[in-house]
Protein backbone atom coordinates (compact mmCIF):
# COMPACT_ATOMS: atom_id res chain seq x y z
CA UNK A 1 0.00 0.00 0.00
CA UNK A 2 0.65 3.57 -0.03
CA UNK A 3 0.43 7.08 1.21
CA UNK A 4 -0.70 8.47 -1.65
CA UNK A 5 -4.24 9.55 -1.31
CA UNK A 6 -5.34 9.21 -4.96
CA UNK A 7 -3.76 5.33 -5.32
CA UNK A 8 -3.37 2.08 -3.81
CA UNK A 9 0.30 1.14 -4.68
CA UNK A 10 3.21 2.30 -6.37
CA UNK A 11 4.94 -0.04 -9.53
CA UNK A 12 8.40 1.21 -10.09
CA UNK A 13 9.71 -0.60 -13.00
CA UNK A 14 12.09 2.64 -13.55
CA UNK A 15 13.63 4.76 -10.80
CA UNK A 16 15.81 7.86 -11.30
CA UNK A 17 14.63 11.11 -12.66
CA UNK A 18 16.35 14.75 -13.54
CA UNK A 19 14.52 18.14 -12.05
CA UNK A 20 13.57 20.03 -15.02
CA UNK A 21 11.25 22.81 -13.55
CA UNK A 22 10.28 24.55 -10.14
CA UNK A 23 7.96 22.07 -9.28
CA UNK A 24 10.85 19.57 -8.76
CA UNK A 25 12.97 21.85 -6.82
CA UNK A 26 12.27 19.94 -3.51
CA UNK A 27 11.46 16.63 -4.76
CA UNK A 28 10.47 13.49 -2.75
CA UNK A 29 11.65 10.83 -4.89
CA UNK A 30 15.46 12.17 -5.06
CA UNK A 31 15.19 12.49 -1.27
CA UNK A 32 14.11 9.34 -0.78
CA UNK A 33 16.34 7.69 -3.32
CA UNK A 34 19.34 9.34 -1.46
CA UNK A 35 18.10 7.33 2.08
CA UNK A 36 17.58 4.31 0.08
CA UNK A 37 20.85 3.91 -1.87
CA UNK A 38 22.56 4.70 1.87
CA UNK A 39 20.24 1.97 3.41
CA UNK A 40 22.00 -0.34 0.39
CA UNK A 41 18.72 -0.93 -1.72
CA UNK A 42 19.72 -2.92 -4.92
CA UNK A 43 18.06 -0.49 -7.03
CA UNK A 44 18.93 2.91 -6.09
CA UNK A 45 22.82 2.48 -6.37
CA UNK A 46 23.53 4.32 -9.67
CA UNK A 47 24.26 7.96 -8.91
CA UNK A 48 22.51 10.77 -11.81
CA UNK A 49 23.98 14.11 -12.48
CA UNK A 50 24.40 16.16 -9.17
CA UNK A 51 23.34 19.21 -10.96
CA UNK A 52 20.05 17.57 -11.55
CA UNK A 53 19.76 14.61 -10.25
CA UNK A 54 21.85 13.08 -7.24
CA UNK A 55 22.91 9.92 -5.40
CA UNK A 56 20.96 6.76 -6.45
CA UNK A 57 18.75 8.74 -8.23
CA UNK A 58 20.33 7.71 -12.03
CA UNK A 59 17.44 6.72 -14.16
CA UNK A 60 17.69 2.89 -14.58
CA UNK A 61 15.30 0.62 -15.93
CA UNK A 62 14.44 -2.69 -14.22
CA UNK A 63 13.49 -5.59 -16.16
CA UNK A 64 12.94 -7.74 -12.86
CA UNK A 65 10.24 -5.28 -12.03
CA UNK A 66 7.83 -5.63 -15.08
CA UNK A 67 6.32 -9.05 -13.84
CA UNK A 68 4.89 -7.95 -10.22
CA UNK A 69 1.65 -6.75 -11.47
CA UNK A 70 1.29 -9.96 -13.11
CA UNK A 71 1.02 -11.53 -9.34
CA UNK A 72 -1.58 -9.69 -8.13
CA UNK A 73 -4.44 -11.65 -7.11
CA UNK A 74 -7.01 -8.13 -6.73
CA UNK A 75 -7.76 -5.33 -8.80
CA UNK A 76 -5.54 -2.72 -7.37
CA UNK A 77 -5.24 1.26 -8.73
CA UNK A 78 -1.47 1.47 -9.32
CA UNK A 79 0.42 4.90 -9.88
CA UNK A 80 3.38 3.35 -11.98
CA UNK A 81 7.18 5.16 -11.61
CA UNK A 82 6.75 6.98 -8.48
CA UNK A 83 10.20 7.13 -8.32
CA UNK A 84 10.60 8.01 -12.08
CA UNK A 85 9.25 9.23 -15.11
CA UNK A 86 8.34 6.73 -17.96
CA UNK A 87 8.67 9.07 -20.54
CA UNK A 88 12.20 10.53 -19.43
CA UNK A 89 14.77 10.41 -22.08
CA UNK A 90 16.91 7.76 -21.06
CA UNK A 91 13.97 5.49 -20.95
CA UNK A 92 14.30 3.39 -23.93
CA UNK A 93 11.73 3.00 -26.47
CA UNK A 94 11.76 -0.61 -26.31
CA UNK A 95 11.63 -0.95 -22.36
CA UNK A 96 8.63 1.95 -22.26
CA UNK A 97 6.60 -0.31 -24.90
CA UNK A 98 7.29 -3.43 -22.26
CA UNK A 99 5.75 -1.49 -19.40
CA UNK A 100 2.55 -0.70 -21.95
CA UNK A 101 2.76 -4.20 -22.63
CA UNK A 102 2.33 -5.38 -18.81
CA UNK A 103 -0.20 -3.12 -18.32
CA UNK A 104 -2.59 -4.10 -21.11
CA UNK A 105 -2.05 -7.49 -20.41
CA UNK A 106 -3.45 -7.08 -16.89
CA UNK A 107 -6.50 -5.18 -18.01
CA UNK A 108 -8.05 -5.85 -13.94
CA UNK A 109 -5.49 -3.14 -12.88
CA UNK A 110 -5.80 0.69 -13.77
CA UNK A 111 -2.56 2.44 -14.02
CA UNK A 112 -1.78 6.35 -13.28
CA UNK A 113 1.29 7.26 -15.31
CA UNK A 114 2.16 11.05 -14.34
CA UNK A 115 4.76 12.82 -15.92
CA UNK A 116 6.24 15.76 -17.08
CA UNK A 117 7.18 14.90 -20.38
CA UNK A 118 4.36 14.60 -22.21
CA UNK A 119 5.58 15.89 -25.15
CA UNK A 120 7.58 12.70 -25.70
CA UNK A 121 4.40 9.91 -24.91
CA UNK A 122 2.54 12.15 -27.38
CA UNK A 123 5.48 10.98 -30.69
CA UNK A 124 5.67 7.79 -29.37
CA UNK A 125 1.87 6.83 -30.25
CA UNK A 126 2.52 8.69 -33.26
CA UNK A 127 5.18 6.06 -33.73
CA UNK A 128 2.53 3.26 -33.05
CA UNK A 129 2.29 2.94 -29.37
CA UNK A 130 -1.05 2.15 -28.18
CA UNK A 131 -2.41 3.19 -24.69
CA UNK A 132 -4.73 0.81 -23.01
CA UNK A 133 -8.27 2.12 -21.67
CA UNK A 134 -6.82 1.08 -18.42
CA UNK A 135 -3.59 3.46 -18.63
CA UNK A 136 -4.23 7.02 -16.96
CA UNK A 137 -2.00 9.47 -18.51
CA UNK A 138 -1.27 12.61 -16.44
CA UNK A 139 1.10 15.82 -16.60
CA UNK A 140 2.70 17.83 -13.74
CA UNK A 141 1.59 21.38 -13.70
CA UNK A 142 2.76 23.50 -10.62
CA UNK A 143 2.16 26.84 -11.94
CA UNK A 144 1.11 28.65 -15.18
CA UNK A 145 4.75 28.20 -16.94
CA UNK A 146 4.39 24.89 -17.62
CA UNK A 147 0.89 25.18 -18.99
CA UNK A 148 2.51 23.67 -22.67
CA UNK A 149 2.98 20.41 -21.02
CA UNK A 150 -1.33 20.14 -20.57
CA UNK A 151 -1.25 21.16 -24.98
CA UNK A 152 0.70 17.62 -25.38
CA UNK A 153 -1.48 15.77 -22.91
CA UNK A 154 -4.64 16.61 -24.66
CA UNK A 155 -3.38 15.39 -27.71
CA UNK A 156 -2.27 11.97 -26.76
CA UNK A 157 -4.40 9.37 -27.22
CA UNK A 158 -5.29 8.07 -23.87
CA UNK A 159 -8.60 6.84 -21.34
CA UNK A 160 -8.47 9.46 -18.99
CA UNK A 161 -6.17 12.36 -19.39
CA UNK A 162 -5.19 13.91 -15.94
CA UNK A 163 -3.31 16.50 -14.18
CA UNK A 164 -1.35 16.85 -10.56
CA UNK A 165 -0.77 20.68 -9.53
CA UNK A 166 1.03 19.02 -7.07
CA UNK A 167 3.40 21.32 -5.40
CA UNK A 168 0.81 23.74 -6.50
CA UNK A 169 3.08 26.85 -6.23
CA UNK A 170 1.31 29.57 -8.55
CA UNK A 171 -2.07 29.75 -10.28
CA UNK A 172 -3.16 27.74 -13.09
CA UNK A 173 -6.02 28.36 -15.34
CA UNK A 174 -7.61 25.03 -16.72
CA UNK A 175 -10.31 26.93 -18.64
CA UNK A 176 -8.79 26.20 -21.94
CA UNK A 177 -8.51 22.50 -21.31
CA UNK A 178 -11.57 21.76 -19.29
CA UNK A 179 -14.44 23.27 -21.63
CA UNK A 180 -12.65 21.66 -25.01
CA UNK A 181 -12.58 18.27 -26.59
CA UNK A 182 -10.45 16.78 -26.31
CA UNK A 183 -9.98 17.48 -22.58
CA UNK A 184 -9.16 16.94 -19.11
CA UNK A 185 -11.12 14.18 -17.55
CA UNK A 186 -9.23 14.36 -13.52
CA UNK A 187 -7.36 17.51 -11.66
CA UNK A 188 -5.59 16.70 -8.29
CA UNK A 189 -4.10 19.59 -6.73
CA UNK A 190 -1.73 19.76 -3.50
CA UNK A 191 0.38 22.00 -1.76
CA UNK A 192 4.02 20.91 -0.82
CA UNK A 193 5.29 18.93 2.36
CA UNK A 194 8.61 19.33 3.18
CA UNK A 195 11.59 21.09 5.08
CA UNK A 196 10.93 23.71 3.39
CA UNK A 197 7.45 23.80 1.87
CA UNK A 198 6.36 27.06 -0.77
CA UNK A 199 2.97 28.57 0.57
CA UNK A 200 -0.06 27.34 -1.64
CA UNK A 201 -2.63 30.30 -1.78
CA UNK A 202 -6.26 29.60 -0.75
CA UNK A 203 -7.29 30.94 -4.18
CA UNK A 204 -5.15 28.66 -6.39
CA UNK A 205 -7.04 25.76 -5.27
CA UNK A 206 -10.79 27.34 -5.30
CA UNK A 207 -10.65 28.65 -8.30
CA UNK A 208 -9.17 25.10 -9.35
CA UNK A 209 -11.76 23.52 -7.92
CA UNK A 210 -14.56 26.08 -9.11
CA UNK A 211 -13.52 25.20 -12.72
CA UNK A 212 -13.37 21.75 -12.61
CA UNK A 213 -17.23 21.55 -10.75
CA UNK A 214 -18.71 23.76 -13.50
CA UNK A 215 -17.33 21.92 -16.38
CA UNK A 216 -17.92 18.42 -14.80
CA UNK A 217 -14.77 17.11 -13.89
CA UNK A 218 -13.75 15.69 -11.45
CA UNK A 219 -11.90 17.34 -8.20
CA UNK A 220 -9.05 15.53 -5.86
CA UNK A 221 -7.89 17.87 -3.31
CA UNK A 222 -4.93 16.40 -1.90
CA UNK A 223 -3.38 18.41 0.98
CA UNK A 224 -2.60 21.37 1.73
CA UNK A 225 0.88 20.42 2.92
CA UNK A 226 3.39 21.95 5.08
CA UNK A 227 6.24 20.64 7.48
CA UNK A 228 3.36 18.21 8.49
CA UNK A 229 0.90 18.05 5.80
CA UNK A 230 -1.46 15.49 8.22
CA UNK A 231 -1.74 18.45 10.66
CA UNK A 232 -2.89 20.77 8.38
CA UNK A 233 -5.19 18.51 6.35
CA UNK A 234 -7.20 17.99 3.40
CA UNK A 235 -10.33 19.90 3.69
CA UNK A 236 -11.73 22.36 1.11
CA UNK A 237 -13.96 24.73 2.47
CA UNK A 238 -15.48 22.17 4.74
CA UNK A 239 -15.40 19.07 2.30
CA UNK A 240 -13.13 16.82 1.25
CA UNK A 241 -12.61 16.44 -2.42
CA UNK A 242 -12.20 12.72 -3.28
CA UNK A 243 -13.61 12.85 -6.75
CA UNK A 244 -12.02 10.41 -9.07
CA UNK A 245 -13.17 9.02 -12.76
CA UNK A 246 -14.66 5.09 -13.15
CA UNK A 247 -11.66 2.86 -12.87
CA UNK A 248 -10.90 -0.35 -14.72
CA UNK A 249 -12.99 -2.64 -11.88
CA UNK A 250 -15.37 -0.11 -11.08
CA UNK A 251 -18.23 -2.68 -10.69
CA UNK A 252 -16.69 -3.67 -7.16
CA UNK A 253 -14.87 0.26 -6.42
CA UNK A 254 -18.43 2.42 -7.12
CA UNK A 255 -16.75 4.72 -4.33
CA UNK A 256 -14.73 6.17 -7.06
CA UNK A 257 -17.11 7.76 -9.79
CA UNK A 258 -17.49 11.11 -9.93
Amino acid sequence: MTGIEWTEVTWNPVTGCDRISAGCDDCYALAMARRLKAMGSAKYQNDGDPRTSGPGFAVTEHPGALDIPRRWRTARLVFVNSMSDLFHAKVSEDFVRAVVDVIAETPQHTYQVLTKRPERARKLTERGLVFPPNLWLGTSVENGAVTHRIDALVKTPAAVRFLSCEPLIGPVDLDRWLFTEPGLDWVIAGGESGPNPRPMHPDWVRDLRDECVAAEVPFFFKQWGGRTPKAAGRELDGRIWNQMPLRADAARTPEVAR
